[in-house]
């Protein structure tokens, strides 16, 4: 912990959170997209109490409404719950529909922590891990690659570590 201070927890939110994962075991806290950064910051979800779960670290997803971004997250959670096994920093296939390419990259948090600000509030600061579910474009391109469709690229920055 670098003496970061921890956000005021507003209680209602906590509670929520706690109602959300006593119902599903996990909760989607989803973030509002912001024009106040340079470059803007998309809108992103991610969850809390995946890893409490399933062992599997919490996932962000960027560029989605919160709506589909717990659609998608669901998929994967279930899967996990199922006894899937899904390894980070590979391209999966099978995991979404149609074939489509998934990716999933570690977040460094000691960067990008400040962006899972619930994240840490409700782990009171313990280490947790978190990482970016990558999905491609319509026309099947994944974020990393040229071929991604460029007014895209802003909707999901790649902040996860890709394998080099």
């Amino acid at each position: 912990m670098n003496g970061m201070e921890l956000p005021d927890f507003h209680i209602p939110h906590a509670e929520k959170i706690e109602w959300m994962i006593e119902t599903d075991g996990w909760a989607l806290e989803p973030v509002p997209p912001s024009s106040g950064t340079e470059p803007p910051t998309p809108a992103y979800a991610y969850t809390i109490g995946v890893s409490d779960l399933v062992g599997f670290p919490d996932i962000a997803v960027f560029g989605l409404t919160p709506a589909a971004a717990n659609g998608l997250i669901g998929l994967v959670v279930d899967a996990l719950r199922g006894g899937t096994e899904i390894p980070l920093g590979v391209e999966l296939i099978g995991l979404l529909d149609n074939e489509l390419r998934c990716l999933f990259a570690p977040i460094d948090l000691e960067q990008h922590g400040p962006a899972f600000e619930t994240a840490a509030a409700w782990y009171r600061g313990e280490r947790h891990d978190m990482v970016q579910m990558l999905y491609p474009d319509r026309n099947g391109f994944m974020p990393y690659e040229t071929g991604f469709e460029q007014r895209l690229r802003l909707a999901q920055p790649v902040i996860g570590t890709l394998p080099s």
